[in-house]
């Protein structure tokens, strides 16, 4: 079942920082509050699921933006100078395996590991697949993002969704019409799914955020 209108992943930047900026900053925050020192580069990337040089190129970028401040020559000497008005608490959810932004593949729910994600971004029950292929590069999901899905049977026009068609599971923006349900990629190189009645087409989430492997902002 499924309904009509438009919706779009993702949360819009606050107080100038990208939502990847924006979550890494309350990682640390969370950390300092817990720990009573900064993170290291390493437990930072180790947190957010990314690798170290992105790690450092988020630190990078809040630094170069005024949101905390380093001292040289000295490890975890990171201290917050300012945050957004709102910072998410982060829950972990977990990652059930990979999905196909390109071709549909094989369904795997196996529970590989977690990733901790705003709690904002992760409302009703969560998980999260790895990307596989670039069909939705147009709409910021590129191959090794995470995206956090949120688990339910329906879904609205225009929605991007993860969908099993005859046991294969893939990420499209879903469109329908009087008679007819499409999945698109947001990639001019690959062309519309058209589902048809007995593809028994099952929607498994929608797509609430996508949390890249790469720093930006």
């Amino acid at each position: 079942m499924v309904n009509k209108s438009t919706n779009r992943p993702g949360r819009k930047p606050v107080d100038g920082l990208s939502a990847t900026l924006e979550k890494s900053l309350g990682v640390i925050s969370n950390f300092i509050a817990k720990e009573g020192v900064a993170p290291s580069v390493q437990e930072l990337a180790a947190i957010l699921g990314i690798s170290g040089a992105s790690a450092h190129e988020q630190i990078r970028s809040l630094e170069k933006k005024g949101y905390i401040k380093r001292t040289k020559g000295r490890s975890r000497s990171i201290t917050i100078l300012k945050g957004p008005h709102k910072v998410s608490p982060l829950i972990s959810i977990p990652i059930i395996g990979k999905v196909a932004a390109g071709v549909p593949i094989m369904a795997v729910e196996n529970i590989i590991g977690e990733i901790s994600v705003p709690a904002a971004d992760a409302r009703g029950v969560c998980f999260a697949l790895e990307v596989v292929g670039d069909s939705m590069i147009d709409a910021g999901i590129d191959e090794g993002d995470f995206l956090v899905v949120r688990q339910q049977p329906i879904a609205e026009n225009g929605d991007i969704v993860v969908a099993i068609i005859a046991e294969e599971a893939t990420v499209k923006r879903l469109f329908i019409a009087e008679d007819r349900v499409e999945l698109r990629a947001a990639n001019v190189n690959y062309k519309p799914i058209f589902v048809e009645p007995d593809d028994h087409l099952r929607i498994v989430g929608k797509v609430m955020a996508v949390s890249g492997q790469n720093g930006d902002g």
